[in-house]
């Protein structure tokens, strides 16, 4: 159980600078005359991301899950690739990513990297990391909870992220 806190913790660590670097990127993306949408799903997108940590945590301590091997270190596995994939996305935007969806008008759509097969390929890492994550340790749980609230957040985002990605497309003509 001690190895899966210290794991969870990497993932706090992790979470952290994503948002550090995410705030100098928003400030960047401002500065240039960027728009920001959707402020609305933000605060509960932080809550639930906030709450999969703990409740992966909570449930295999709580509920005395047990690591299954044959579980464990192929989701292990999923969760080192879904952050592989994660920073793939955040070096491909470069400073044009952040947490939350800002438009700077004038700015190419990025069709390089991961975006080159995929529009929203971030949220592929989000949507495994979520299962994956909680299994490593058993936390069956939490994957479920957190997969049924983060589908209904993510149709949220999406919407907010093409409705936002349109109104670029359509002041170019």
């Amino acid at each position: 159980m001690t190895w899966y806190a210290v794991l969870l913790g990497l993932v706090v660590l992790e979470r952290l600078a994503e948002l550090v670097l995410s705030k100098r990127h928003a400030a960047w993306a401002l500065a240039r005359g960027g728009v920001e949408f959707g402020r609305g799903h933000y605060p509960p997108m932080v809550a639930l991301h906030s709450a999969l940590l703990v409740a992966c945590l909570a449930e295999a301590w709580l509920l005395d899950r047990e690591f299954l091997p044959w579980l464990g270190w192929p989701m292990l596995a999923v969760v080192v690739l879904a952050q592989a994939l994660r920073w793939w996305c955040i070096a491909t935007l470069g400073r044009q990513w952040n947490t939350r969806v800002i438009v700077v008008p004038g700015l190419a759509l990025v069709r390089r990297g991961p975006y080159r097969w995929l529009r929203h390929p971030n949220y592929v890492a989000v949507v495994a990391e979520g299962i994956a994550l909680p299994l490593v340790h058993t936390s069956w749980l939490t994957a479920v909870a957190f997969t049924a609230l983060n589908a209904w957040l993510l149709t949220v985002r999406i919407r907010t992220e093409d409705a936002a990605l349109d109104t670029v497309a359509q002041a170019r003509g």
